[in-house]
């Protein structure tokens, strides 16, 4: 029996609901990982870091269920409409994203452990970068869970923010380091946290330009420093 429209929408939320619980343990790991960071706890590293085989786990059923569905959909020819289409092929995509996500995570904590054998005192604007990335990961998980487009765009206008700060951090780092006031090991470590938070914010943004293609049918697309929506075929 092929699934209707209903039951693929009913199939589907399931499945949007179990993408919901993964945003919130990929929000956790990042936030342990980043405590870690700060506090050069090398045991809440070392817990950010289990908890991406949680994440591995989930991420691998939820994207075989998505498959095993639409391959389903494909092999009774079932009708479904462009927006079962984009809400199936965007639950793959963002279930990726948040995994890669998850892996800048254990980058950032096992850098924590590293950093826990010499502990030292950390520029305040890595702190504000850090719960800009969270306040970024919350605002575009929520963003898909809501089917939220308005939110997403502000997630996209956020990334340029972690730009800055990055550049900051590694600019002051360097003179820190030319006046002998920060050792080269520490000014690494701010490099690859200032990286990783960066590399968080783009997963990110690509998450939102999937809700506003799933929302909208639009097309993001970044071009001289702006994000700029197109139709699919004005894409093309």
């Amino acid at each position: 029996m092929s699934p209707s429209s209903q039951d693929y929408s009913s199939r589907l939320d399931v499945l949007r609901g179990q993408l919901a619980e993964q945003g919130k343990r990929v929000r956790r790991l990042v936030e342990i990982a980043f405590d870690s960071f700060f506090t050069a706890d090398k045991e809440k590293a070392r817990s950010a870091i289990e908890q991406d085989d949680e994440i591995d786990t989930c991420d691998v059923a939820i994207e075989r269920a998505t498959v095993t569905l639409l391959t389903r959909v494909a092999r009774d020819a079932s009708p479904l409409d462009d927006t079962h289409i984009r809400a199936s092929l965007n639950l793959v995509k963002v279930n990726n994203e948040y995994e890669r996500i998850a892996d800048a995570g254990v980058t950032i904590a096992e850098r924590a452990i590293v950093l826990s054998d010499n502990p030292a005192r950390l520029p305040a604007t890595t702190r504000v970068m850090t719960n800009s990335v969270l306040g970024i990961l919350r605002d575009v998980t929520r963003a898909y869970d809501n089917r939220d487009a308005t939110l997403a765009r502000l997630v996209l206008q956020s990334e340029g923010t972690v730009t800055l700060f990055k550049s900051e951090i590694l600019r002051d780092a360097e003179c820190e380091v030319s006046q002998g006031r920060m050792t080269v090991d520490l000014a690494f470590d701010l490099h690859e946290l200032a990286s990783q938070c960066l590399l968080i914010a783009d997963h990110a943004t690509n998450i939102a330009e999937q809700v506003i293609y799933e929302t909208t049918g639009l097309i993001v697309r970044h071009s001289s420093g702006e994000w700029i929506e197109r139709t699919v075929r004005d894409a093309e």
